[in-house]
């Protein structure tokens, strides 16, 4: 079953074809990072308004790369939430209009769930990362808006487990990056600046890192960098030393935090397996210590590969061929489907 995918809840315009839910046929993205760097931040007015100059031709450019026609195509995927309204619908609308004119299927599915079963589709395996995941595993999703835990027992069966109390992780990289004076994307500028810096120049706080819990809190860490900042100044930029050090310490700090609790969670619920998708899974020091602590436990960890990592539309169309499958091709009626800041994740119908 080819199904095309479209993902515009954010800041990426994407359109995908995967085959059979596994094999990537082609995965085209178009960024915004030149549209909201100037403003430090997605801008959610411009976010829409670059869709719908953007994803007509990235259409254009998935088909073309696939070499397919859209009668090619057998059952359509579109992220419907959570993410900005005016985004989502850009996608949707198109979605609709693409399903109904080769009389196609259609379903609206979880971005959030989406990257939580990423490492379900086959890739050309990222070195020292295992491949794909067994059920159940515990998955962590770490983004700009979402620090989570789940369960996973299977595609559309999951259990919250664990979560954020204030910001989400990769809200701390971009806010501590803009107090540090970097650009948007500060936490990609935080990375590459840390690979040169002493991760134990500093010593910022883990918060709960030691609690007997699956909770998560990085508001702290912010302000323990915004103190330091105020008591000895601004590192120079645009890469000294210093601002080296100082990145690095904090990574370091983030990092720790979330490979102890994503192998807690682990432990405590007797699997073997973790996944680790979202933005900030594309950060090289996660993937590392991930790795060193899945290996010393005799664990398995799962990392997509960076093109898997941040909003793409293959994660879309891998999750919407199980919808898509389930359904025995029905899809859901096009005029239901509508943007949910707000949608819920494992809604798969009951098997028929």
């Amino acid at each position: 079953m080819l199904v095309l995918g479209i993902e515009s809840s954010c800041d990426e315009t994407a359109v995908a074809v995967v085959r059979d839910g596994r094999e990537i046929v082609t995965n085209q993205v178009a960024s915004q990072f030149d549209v909201h760097e100037k403003y430090g931040g997605v801008v959610p007015e411009l976010a829409s308004r670059s869709h719908i100059v953007d994803i007509l031709p990235i259409l254009k450019a998935a088909l073309g790369d696939a070499g397919l026609a859209l009668t090619d195509i057998d059952g359509f995927a579109v992220a419907a939430g959570p993410g900005l309204v005016g985004s989502l619908l850009v996608g949707l609308e198109v979605a609709k209009g693409l399903a109904w004119s080769v009389d196609r299927p259609l379903v609206g599915v979880n971005h959030i769930e989406a990257h939580l079963t990423a490492p379900l589709i086959a890739y050309e395996g990222v070195e020292g990362l295992s491949g794909e995941p067994r059920f159940p595993y515990v998955g962590l999703v770490v983004s700009g808006g979402h620090t989570h835990l789940y369960l996973v027992e299977g595609v559309g069966r999951y259990t919250p487990i664990g979560a954020t109390r204030d910001d989400a992780a990769g809200e701390a990289f971009d806010k501590v990056a803009k107090m540090l004076g970097l650009s948007y994307p500060g936490g990609v500028k935080i990375d590459r600046l840390a690979r040169g810096g002493d991760r134990a120049a500093h010593r910022f706080p883990r918060s709960m890192m030691n609690q007997d819990n699956l909770e998560f809190s990085f508001s702290g860490i912010k302000t323990a960098v915004l103190t330091h900042l105020r008591k000895n100044g601004h590192p120079e930029l645009p890469d000294s030393q210093a601002l080296k050090d100082l990145c690095a310490s904090f990574q370091e700090a983030v990092v720790d935090v979330l490979v102890a609790k994503t192998f807690r969670a682990a432990r405590q619920h007797g699997v073997e397996d973790v996944v680790i998708s979202g933005g900030v899974s594309a950060n090289s020091r996660l993937r590392e210590r991930s790795l060193e602590v899945a290996t010393s436990n005799s664990m398995r960890v799962h990392i997509p590969p960076l093109s898997l990592c941040t909003d793409n539309a293959a994660m879309i169309a891998g999750l919407g061929y199980h919808y898509l499958r389930r359904l025995e091709g029905r899809g859901f009626e096009a005029h239901e489907l509508n943007a949910n800041s707000r949608l819920k994740m494992g809604a798969l119908p009951p098997e028929a």
